[in-house]
């Protein structure tokens, strides 16, 4: 539904306005053609991510069904939340965001689309800006903004040579993606709403999701459930 530049715009506008009023840090976004991609930081309550995107997705839809006269749902499903543990994996959600709409083949560069969070890391991009980068560069473990600039570009160019073009999955289905020890200590954080969900190792990460046998055949063809003793 974002199928319009100006709705991609007030969903960053309004997106500026919440990460503000609920104190959420954003670590980068993309806002395609269909759906968002946020990585966020939270460092308050956590009813605060959920309030922010109830904001934001609501305000948007409200504004497309004013300007076409239309009523019913704007979006299809509530949004999503995964938990990346820092370190490596944080890295490749980062450029897997970033590489959205080179995958869609829509542009060959993520410099080339304007609403996503690469443009603010470079700088090209003043205007209601979206980042984070201070929190950005704490959770990268980098001292400067040239810092990680250098090594930002490093990440996306060799993205750009090993991506395959598919889509991973694990970065919008899972519950948790990590190492071994950051997804058993995911799930025991959960109690009982963890216990149901499965471990799985998913190229060089873990991954908790639910039960491989609600996503159908083709996910068991490539990622295979751990048992307790293994990872």
């Amino acid at each position: 539904m974002l199928k319009f530049s100006q709705d991609r715009q007030r969903y960053i506008q309004w997106l500026y306005q919440g990460r503000k009023r609920f104190g959420v840090s954003v670590l980068n976004y993309t806002v395609t053609c269909n759906h968002v991609h946020l990585l966020v930081k939270n460092d308050c309550s956590e009813n605060n991510i959920p309030a922010l995107m109830q904001l934001v997705s609501g305000r948007v839809g409200q504004e497309y069904n004013q300007r076409k006269g239309r009523k019913g749902a704007f979006w299809e499903d509530r949004y999503h939340a995964t938990a990346i543990e820092s370190g490596p994996h944080l890295t490749r959600c980062l450029t897997y965001i970033d590489l959205n709409m080179v995958r869609a083949g829509v542009v060959k560069h993520p410099a080339e689309w304007p609403h996503g969070g690469y443009q603010e890391v470079y700088g090209t991009r003043r205007r209601n800006t979206i980042l984070n980068l201070d929190a950005l560069l704490g959770a990268l473990e980098f001292s400067s903004v040239s810092q990680l600039r250098e090594v930002y570009g490093d990440w996306i160019d060799e993205a750009l040579l090993t991506e395959d073009g598919l889509r991973e999955e694990h970065w919008t289905r899972s519950i948790a993606v990590g190492s071994s020890d950051f997804i058993r200590q995911t799930q025991a954080a959960l109690g009982a709403r963890g216990k149901p969900r499965d471990i799985f190792k998913c190229g060089e990460a873990f991954v908790l999701r639910e039960a491989e046998a609600n996503y159908g055949p083709d996910f068991g063809l490539k990622n295979r459930a751990m048992g307790p003793e293994e990872g």
